[in-house]
């Protein structure tokens, strides 16, 4: 009797477990496709809750009066090989999807919802249906009053296990083994918990093919290529690939994309050379401005440190320091985009808005430029009247503070709520457009810039690089429009960036699908 107690708990403990891993490890295999924000998440949590609820459903259908002990051993041992090959075939499943999910003119909250269903549904479902069986088969066999106990026990015990999977899948497996050898260790997991239930059952030659399942299937499948790595760096907050950009410029290049977003392109042997429309334009901006001949400047996002690079490469007495809370992106950088250290450039591994509030407030920076994204919105804690407040404290006189934004070409409403928080503190805030004709679609690319005092002019011709031009939108324009669209002052209080970009992200056209 103890020994099936035991047993009950260990199913109960790491079902439990590993179907929050699962939905951990979700989120992070949809990134490359979707993205990862608030609807990306939203519809993993729904397609897994729903999942978990018919498998309870089901399961309870399978723990009926016939459902003795060999009965529900014969049934859990098959339900748990059935969560192994579910997991196991998570990763093909999403890349066999991907085709018709990931096409143009697709709507992104469908395909949400439709990678979400093609790798989670049916292992959430498979593993929804162990619990109703294993309490079933506890509380038949509990001593007489004990029931209580019996399932107060089985409740705590499958919350401790989806506590420790949440944790060890967000603190361990991701950052050691990756999505996809997470998926194969639950898999593994799966198997070896069937094979427990088979032996249970005595079912000897099913027992055996299950452990051995449990080795060998997971670490077979790695040499299959629907388990070759989709990223080339996994670290604990995106997926990182090198894309050779040789081709698309003639020139040894290289491009970053962070999840499903480009995130800066950099040329070997021309580190000034900014192949990015906002980049060229906040460095001609800034010398427009008086840039002087050794910057001090703060960067709150490395991506490929393309800026920092052109500027440490001009200016060797510049004082650059760049806030990059993903270790794994500064390594990437120095590894695959040709970034140097030397005394003018400064990484710091950290959260921007931390590492900006731990210097002392006063003149300190000529520039403090934010260019950090999570999917196609900035970080909510970087758009709020509290942070703007301690990036204009750390200003030199006539310092700016420039922000890149992803909007919408039409209804730009997170723009203009930002413009207007930004005109709560600064006295100038300027919002810039590359003049030059821009690719056809709703998504352009904004440069704000907020500041104590005016740039000198309301165009811009680029100095080198690609020729291009650049306008300044009419102050009272933008003063109107934000009235008109009636946008918030974001604060950390109240910041709805997602609700104000959800137009954007939303939309086939917009959101570049």
């Amino acid at each position: 009797m103890r020994m099936r107690a035991i047993l009950d708990a260990t199913t109960i403990l790491f079902a439990s477990a590993l179907g929050l891993v699962v939905e951990i490890v979700a989120g992070r295999l949809l990134a490359p496709y979707v993205g990862m924000s608030v609807h990306t998440w939203t519809a993993v949590i729904a397609v897994v809750l729903g999942g978990f609820s018919i498998g309870h459903w089901w399961g309870g259908r399978l723990a009926g009066p016939e459902c003795d002990r060999a009965r529900g051993h014969a049934r859990l041992s098959w339900i748990l090989a059935g969560c192994a090959a579910a997991s196991l075939v998570a990763v093909p499943a999403l890349r066999l999807a991907a085709p018709f999910l990931d096409a143009e003119g697709v709507s992104p909250l469908l395909a949400m919802l439709g990678f979400a269903l093609a790798g989670f549904l049916a292992p959430s479902l498979l593993v929804g249906a162990v619990s109703p069986i294993v309490t079933k088969l506890a509380v038949e066999e509990a001593a007489p009053g004990q029931v209580g106990r019996v399932l107060g026990r089985l409740f705590a015990i499958s919350a401790l296990g989806a506590i420790g999977g949440t944790l060890a899948a967000g603190f361990v497996f991701l950052a050691w083994i990756g999505s996809s050898g997470t998926m194969l260790a639950c898999a593994g997991c799966y198997a070896a918990l069937a094979a427990l239930h088979a032996a249970a059952g005595a079912r000897r030659a099913a027992a055996l093919g299950l452990a051995a399942a449990a080795v060998a299937v997971p670490a077979g499948a790695l040499a299959l290529p629907a388990y070759g790595r989709f990223c080339d760096v996994e670290s604990a907050y995106a997926c990182l690939r090198v894309v050779d950009a040789e081709p698309m410029i003639g020139r040894p290049a290289r491009l970053l994309v962070l999840d499903h977003l480009a995130h800066g392109m950099n040329l070997r042997d021309e580190p000034t050379t900014l192949v990015q429309p906002y980049l060229h334009l906040a460095d001609e901006l800034m010398v427009a401005r008086g840039l002087p001949e050794a910057p001090a400047a703060f960067f709150a996002g490395g991506g490929a440190f393309t800026l920092p690079r052109a500027w440490a490469a001009e200016h060797p007495r510049a004082a650059l320091t760049v806030a990059e809370i993903d270790p794994a992106i500064a390594a990437l950088a120095r590894r695959d985009f040709w970034l140097r250290d030397g005394p003018a450039l400064r990484v710091v591994a950290r959260d921007a808005r931390v590492a900006l509030q731990a210097t002392p407030p006063g003149p300190r920076f000529d520039l403090v430029f934010a260019d950090a994204f999570q999917d196609l919105a900035m970080p909510v804690h970087l758009v709020t009247r509290e942070w703007h407040r301690a990036v204009r404290d750390r200003l030199n006189p006539g310092g700016a503070y420039l922000v890149n934004v992803m909007e919408d070409r039409r209804a730009p409403r997170f723009l203009l709520a930002l413009a207007r928080t930004l005109a709560e503190d600064f006295a100038v805030v300027e919002i810039w457009v590359e003049a030059t004709a821009q690719p056809a679609g709703r998504r352009i690319t904004y440069l704000v810039l907020a500041s104590g005092t005016p740039s000198p002019a309301p165009r811009i011709t680029a100095r080198r690089g690609p020729e291009r031009h650049w306008a300044r939108l009419p102050p009272d324009y933008v003063a109107s429009r934000w009235r008109a669209a009636d946008v918030p002052v974001l604060t950390d209080d109240f910041a709805p960036v997602d609700r104000l970009m959800s137009h954007l992200i939303l939309s086939p056209e917009a959101s570049g699908r």
